[in-house]
């Protein structure tokens, strides 16, 4: 348990890295997406490859994977697109409800009981959100495209708990990866027409970037959050990545020097989000101890 615990916030940690790379990257959020996973599935299916690591799997299962995998490249899109029309610290903010988002949508999808415990500490995070919302209402659109993508992103861990109960978690990454690659290419042409992009084709620094965010931030922090998730719920999980505001905010106000245009608000708010991982956090440790 230990291990998972240490594997999951490292990967959080990573992951609080995409927010700034976000920002760096010019591009569009969709093409910024869409290299980002061709990137991604590139490497792992190279690294499938020289290690042996590819496993064939059944239509059937290929297909769960790959609509998991289209259902992250939507959160994707919607997260970038929230920093572009907000900003890094607002983004990453709206994550923190992924946490309300899962104590909800677990049971309605597994059909088990509602847990009181799990579902209070996610209202404590979205009442940390709204006191942040409050302090400024010009960042609406921002915040209503952050809150979608928190809503998608609380899919993501609950349908790769049932996946990892027959698949190992590097071929679900894989084609995960590669779902939302092809399912993007699809969508882009319309998504493009709709939201036009400045340029296309990334810039010497983009492409710098987005192979750091690969790399980095996706293929290691896909490895070690789907390890984690073996021995940890899929609940504990996402109200742990509601570190990540902490971390991307953090890099936020160091290098975009976004603290000049936060408010004694925001921090409250953010502090209500940190005392529910923290809470969750001790409770699991408590309740693991109990059984031993």
């Amino acid at each position: 348990m230990r291990k998972a615990f240490i594997q999951l916030h490292l990967a959080v940690l990573l992951a609080g890295f995409t927010g700034v790379l976000g920002r760096l990257i010019t591009l569009n959020e969709g093409l910024l997406v869409w290299y980002r996973l061709m990137l991604t599935a590139a490497t792992l299916w190279i690294l499938a490859w020289l290690q042996k690591k590819a496993r064939r799997i059944s239509f059937t299962s290929m297909l769960k994977i790959f609509g998991v995998g289209a259902l992250a490249s939507l959160h994707w899109v919607a997260f970038y697109g929230s920093i572009k029309y907000a900003n890094i610290s607002i983004a990453l903010v709206c994550f923190s409800s992924i946490g309300f988002f899962t104590a909800l949508l677990e049971p309605l999808l597994f059909r088990t009981r509602l847990n009181i415990r799990e579902l209070l500490l996610g209202l404590l995070a979205v009442a940390g959100i709204s006191l942040i919302f409050h302090f400024d209402p010009s960042y609406k659109t921002g915040i209503i495209v952050g809150l979608i993508s928190a809503l998608l992103g609380s899919l993501f861990p609950i349908l790769n708990k049932k996946l990892l109960e027959k698949t190992d978690p590097y071929t679900i990454t894989l084609y995960e990866l590669s779902g939302g690659f092809l399912f993007l290419s699809l969508l882009l042409p319309l998504y493009l027409h709709w939201f036009p992009a400045g340029h296309l084709i990334p810039t010497r620094n983009d492409a710098a970037w987005l192979v750091i965010l690969s790399w980095f931030c996706t293929v290691l922090a896909f490895s070690l959050s789907m390890q984690a998730l073996k021995k940890i719920s899929a609940f504990t999980v996402n109200l742990s990545y509601n570190l990540e505001p902490l971390y991307g905010i953090m890099l936020a106000f160091i290098i975009y020097r976004e603290d000049r245009s936060l408010h004694a608000a925001f921090y409250a708010g953010l502090f209500m989000i940190i005392i529910s991982v923290v809470l969750q956090s001790w409770l699991v440790y408590s309740s693991v101890r109990k059984t031993k």
